[in-house]
C-alpha cells in the first residue's frame, strides 16, 4: 500500500449570511462523525474573506475509505444540512506537487 494520501476537495457556495452556520456544522461534523471513520487522516477548513464559500480539505488512506465515508448513516443524514447552507461541489485526487518555502 502506497504512503501516498487520497485527497478529497468539497468546495461550497455558501448561501449568503450562511458562512458561520455552515463552519459550525462542519466543525461539529468532524468533531463527532468524521474522526471516528476508518481511513480519516485530517481534515482542514478554509473559509473565503468574502463570506461566499468553505473548502474542505481532507486526507483518506484510500478511495474506498472515501467510498465508506459517504456511504456511512451518519453522513448520509449529515449532507442535506450542509445543502439547506451551501451548494456542494467535491473531487477526489491525489497530490502531484508539494512546494514549501524553504
Amino acid at each position: 500500500m502506497s504512503d501516498e494520501s487520497v485527497i478529497l476537495i468539497n468546495l461550497l457556495k455558501v448561501k449568503p449570511g450562511k458562512q458561520d452556520a455552515l463552519i459550525a456544522l462542519l466543525k461539529q461534523n468532524t468533531d463527532t462523525v468524521v474522526r471516528t471513520l476508518r481511513g480519516w487522516k485530517m481534515t482542514r477548513l478554509i473559509a473565503a474573506q468574502d463570506g461566499e464559500g468553505v473548502v474542505i480539505y481532507s486526507e483518506w488512506e484510500t478511495p474506498a475509505a472515501v467510498e465508506a465515508m459517504r456511504s456511512d448513516p451518519r453522513m448520509k443524514a449529515y449532507f442535506p444540512k450542509i445543502r439547506e447552507l451551501a451548494s456542494l461541489d467535491s473531487m477526489v485526487g491525489s497530490a502531484v506537487l508539494s512546494e514549501t518555502h524553504k
